[in-house]
Parts: structure tokens; sequence; C-alpha cells
């Protein structure tokens, strides 16, 4: 087994009309074991930023701090909100400087661009190399489940309403098929004057 499917997860971030979601499961397992069934993976790190990391769990704990950190010093020093952009460069160097011994994490973040508001998702992998793109990005143990899922049922401009339905019925029927991810789930929408935070019951076997 793969130590980044050693604790189980399942995260998706998608594209909508102004605005943009992202949903984890909330299952911290050991191996086949459930430990708990309402473990973090989804972080804010700005008003329309928020970062999933999926993988082994004592490295997203530490990653989402190492990461809130370093934002912390942006925000002193450039005294601004960071670009979802330059976040995906920041998590990008953290990851890649320690890529000899690397953190078993995948990030995946979402955000509007703090000036234009246009949603933006992107991924990475264990040592930092980004993938940016136009409709969804998925990580974890469910991730073929979740790229299936997703091809049918995003589509270009979706309204908060049916993107929230969209990915929760995405990260839904995709973690039904995985025995390593679900046991329930959380949504963020984010759009330009709000977030929508909507925890979702799911299947608890």
């Amino acid at each position: 087994m793969s130590i980044l499917a050693y604790n189980g997860s399942a995260i998706i971030a998608m594209t909508g009309k102004n605005c943009v979601a992202i949903a984890a499961d909330r299952r911290y397992g050991i191996r086949g074991q459930t430990v708990a069934t309402d473990f973090q993976k989804i972080f804010p790190m700005g008003e329309h930023l928020y970062v999933g990391l999926a993988g082994l769990a004592t490295d997203v704990q530490t990653v989402s701090n190492r990461l809130q950190f370093r934002l912390n010093l942006y925000k002193l020093r450039e005294n601004r909100e960071i670009k979802p952009q330059t976040f995906v460069s920041m998590v990008s160097n953290l990851l890649y400087e320690r890529r000899f011994g690397p953190y078993f994490v995948e990030p995946v973040v979402a955000g509007l661009d703090t000036k234009t508001m246009q949603p933006y998702v992107g991924s990475l992998d264990l040592i930092g190399c980004p993938m940016e793109t136009e409709d969804f990005v998925v990580c974890g143990t469910a991730a073929e489940q979740m790229y299936g899922m997703c091809e049918s049922l995003w589509e270009p401009e979706l309204e908060p309403d049916a993107l929230f339905e969209a990915i929760s019925q995405a990260l839904l029927n995709s973690v039904d098929r995985d025995a390593l991810a679900g046991w329930g789930g959380i949504v963020h929408v984010i759009e330009k004057d709000k977030v929508t935070t909507r925890t979702l019951k799911a299947r608890m076997d």
C-alpha cells in the first residue's frame, strides 16, 4: 500500500460562474480501520482561498501549519491578500525544498483572484509539480472514481447552487466506491461576497 493511501482521502475542487467549490471527505483511518469521522482536510488560507490536503494525516497537519506560517509572513511583507496563483507557487516551493524526503501530501488549491474574482483551481503532487485547469481537480485514494463523476457532472458556468450539487454528488458517489474514504463530507462554496460551508451526511459503513 502506498504511504499516500495509508489514511485515505478524497478531495475535489471545481469551478463555476464567478464562484469555486472545494470538497473533502471527513474520514481519518489507519488502513482499513476508521479512527475518526471529523478530520479536517480543507484549510482556509485567505478570504477567498482554501487548500485541501490529501495524503498522510501527520503531514497534512504539518504542511497546513507551515503554509499558514509562510502566508502570515507574506501578508506582513506585502500587506495584501495573496493571489491563488502566487499561493500555488508558495506551496510548490515548500514541497520542492523537501523533495529528497518529501511531505506525503497532494494539495488542492481553490480560490478567487483577489482583483478579477476569476475562479481558480489547481493541484500539486508531493514534490510540488503544479497543475492548473479550467474545470476541476481531484486528489486522494478515490481520485479515479472522482474523475469519472466530475467528467459526467461538471458543466461550464455553473451557478453556486448547481455547483454545490455537482461537487456533492461527485464526492458522495465516488467515496461509496472507495473503502478508504468517505464517512461524511464537507463542501465550501466560495463566492465574491461570501463563503458557504455545508457538511454532507454519507454512508457510515
